[in-house]
C-alpha cells in the first residue's frame, strides 16, 4: 500500500485533459480528500486466489501477477469482506475523488495527461500495445506516486454508487486493453464511466484503499 497525502485538488476535465472530456466529467470542481493508503498496483488474481480459493478471470496466468477482471460489484465487495476478516484491516474501494486524486499523482501531481506520462505507451497497457489480453502488474512505469497501471491494463471499480432509472450503477475509472486513444470516454485521468452492480468483463478489476 502507497500512502497518500490528502489534499485539495480541481476534479474532472482540467485543461491537460484536452478535448476527450465527457458531459459527466464536468463541471470542474475542487476536492479536496484525506490521507489514505492505495494498492500500488491492481488486485492480482495470486492475492484473490489467496483469499478466495478461485480466480475467476478470463485472463489467467500461472505466476498470479496479472490482475484479477471478470468480477462484479458484488463479487468485490465478498473478496474484501473475507479480506478484512482475515487481515482485521478495513480494506475497501476507493471513492472516485481519491482514485483521481492518486491517479494523478497526488501532492506529487505533475499536471500528465494520463497517470504519469503524457506518451501513454509508457504508462499503460491499451488497445494499440496489449495483443488483446491484460499484462503483468508493475511492468509499465508508475505515476509520481509509484502507482502502477492507473492508466490501463483493467478498469478499477470504485465505491461510490449512482442510480440510473431503476438501477444501482458503480463507477470505473482507468481505461483498460480494450480501449485505444480515439475512445474518447476511456483513458485520460479524468473519464468515467458505470455499469450495473451485477455486471463483470475481462477489462475490470480493482484496486484497494485503507485509511492510515
Amino acid at each position: 500500500m502507497i500512502a497518500v497525502e490528502g489534499g485539495s485538488f480541481m476534479m474532472g476535465a482540467t485543461p491537460g485533459q484536452g478535448d476527450e472530456a465527457c458531459e459527466n466529467e464536468r463541471p470542474v470542481h475542487k476536492v479536496i480528500v484525506d490521507d489514505f493508503l492505495i494498492g500500488e498496483t491492481e488486485v492480482t488474481q495470486e492475492l484473490w486466489f489467496a483469499v478466495m480459493g478461485s480466480n475467476p478471470s478470463y485472463f489467467k496466468n500461472r505466476d498470479g501477477n496479472y490482475p484479477v477482471e471478470n468480477v462484479s460489484w458484488y463479487d468485490v465487495h465478498a473478496f474484501i469482506k473475507k479480506l478484512n476478516e482475515i487481515t482485521g484491516q478495513q480494506f475497501r474501494l476507493p471513492f472516485e475523488a481519491e482514485w483521481e486524486y492518486a491517479a494523478r499523482g497526488g501532492k506529487k501531481s505533475t499536471d500528465k495527461k494520463y497517470s504519469g506520462s503524457d506518451d501513454i505507451d509508457e504508462v499503460a497497457w491499451f488497445k494499440n500495445n496489449a495483443g488483446d489480453r491484460t499484462h503483468a502488474v508493475t511492468t509499465k512505469n508508475p505515476n509520481e506516486l509509484g502507482l502502477y497501471d492507473m492508466t490501463g491494463n483493467v478498469f478499477e471499480i470504485c465505491q461510490d454508487l449512482s442510480a440510473d432509472i431503476d438501477k444501482l450503477m458503480y463507477p470505473f475509472r482507468g481505461g483498460a486493453i480494450t480501449n485505444d486513444t480515439t475512445t474518447a470516454w476511456c483513458l485520460h485521468l479524468s473519464a468515467r464511466r458505470a455499469y450495473p452492480l451485477n455486471k463483470k468483463a475481462s477489462s475490470i478489476g480493482f484496486r484497494l484503499v485503507v485509511e492510515p
